[in-house]
């Protein structure tokens, strides 16, 4: 089984249905529900899909809608080691794109799925868009 990590933007782009990318997303999680792919993200896209979520509802309807997204992905922490591999890496511009990497780096994923791929050009871990993992398996 594909073990897949998935970038807050893909988790935001299902929970929040946006218009563009919602379909993919979908199907990428529709496949997880069936126990055909294993996907995890880490806790703080779990914090940033709560920031999210709360300028559309409110605090009770988001905390339900991730009670819901925890059945069906994994949440791996990001730990001291994470966050030193994180400040200490040269080839992230962005940090929390550094702390998404290394969390998916050091719990041995196969890939990851995010919408920006130009943030994940320097990744030793193949990545791909939502829409292209899709056809990849079709």
């Amino acid at each position: 089984m594909r073990k897949i990590f998935i970038d807050t933007n893909i988790v935001i782009d299902l929970l929040s249905r946006r218009k563009l990318f919602y379909e993919e997303a979908a199907d990428i999680f529709s496949l997880a529900d069936k126990k055909e792919i294993e996907l995890s993200v880490s806790s703080l896209t779990i914090a940033n899909t709560n920031y999210v979520l709360l300028k559309q509802m409110d605090g009770n309807k988001a905390k339900a809608i991730l009670r819901k997204l925890r059945l069906i992905v994994k949440i791996l922490p990001i730990d001291d080691r994470i966050i030193g591999l994180a400040l200490n890496d040269e080839t992230f511009s962005d940090f929390e794109d550094a702390l998404q990497y290394f969390t998916a780096l050091e719990n041995g994923k196969d890939m990851i799925i995010t919408r920006n791929l130009k943030d994940f050009k320097n990744s030793k871990i193949p990545t791909f868009t939502a829409k292209q993992f899709i056809e990849s398996i079709n």
